[in-house]
């Protein structure tokens, strides 16, 4: 039984990056999935906040930005091209991201049901702020009624995956407005903060968001507010 409760802790581990560059935070995925398809580490989560970026995904077509890159630098966002599902989407303060680095094969699922279960913690997490969302079929995300208030973009390379979720909490809409969200024309965007009126200390909000990580996608572990050394 000891042996066992051991494997339960190590299975997944979860890391709290803080506020942290996305090109930063993209490198370290980039290692952590690279040493899981090795064997070397096991399943882990980097939660973190990112400073202004526009982030293209791997379907141009769903690229579509609505201010020249001049713009964007002078306005304090970066913009950087990445390979992950899904088009162009936006993080900035405020807004809660996680970041599953996971074997598919060791926890059975295909890559739909693995979306699925990331919008399922994200409706979880958000019915625990007294935000009731849902998802719309051929759209990955989650919305309310007709806004979208998270967005889904993942990568999967050898059965392990990378990028993640990012659900808008409390962070400034204003920077969707130099993007198409995910290529969808007219989509509004809207936050916890946006459909409560109510500011939230989102260290706070991590920890129901481990709770629910450990439920859907490993074991019982500890959270750890450390960032993953390299």
């Amino acid at each position: 039984m000891k042996h066992q409760a051991k494997e339960d802790v190590i299975r997944l581990a979860i890391r709290d990056c803080g506020l942290a560059e996305y090109r930063q935070v993209l490198e370290l995925q980039q290692r952590l999935q690279e040493q899981r398809r090795a064997g070397l580490i096991g399943d882990i989560v980097l939660v973190v906040e990112h400073p202004p970026v526009i982030t293209l995904g791997a379907h141009k077509s769903s690229n579509k930005l609505l201010a020249c890159p001049e713009e964007l630098a002078r306005r304090g966002i970066d913009l950087v091209e990445i390979r992950r599902g899904g088009g162009t989407t936006a993080h900035n303060f405020g807004q809660l991201v996680f970041y599953p680095i996971l074997n598919l094969q060791g926890l059975g699922l295909d890559i739909n049901a693995y979306v699925r279960t990331l919008e399922q913690i994200g409706i979880e997490l958000l019915a625990g702020l007294g935000v009731a969302s849902n998802c719309k079929k051929g759209f990955p995300g989650l919305w309310v009624n007709e806004r979208k208030i998270a967005s889904v973009g993942v990568r999967v390379s050898r059965f392990v995956t990378c990028h993640g979720m990012a659900i808008n909490i409390q962070n400034d809409l204003s920077i969707f407005e130099c993007m198409v969200p995910c290529g969808l024309d007219g989509v509004a965007m809207t936050s916890v903060q946006k459909e409560t009126g109510r500011t939230y200390d989102m260290k706070e909000i991590k920890e129901p968001l481990a709770v629910l990580l450990h439920r859907h996608l490993g074991g019982a572990a500890a959270h750890d507010t450390r960032m993953v050394e390299s």
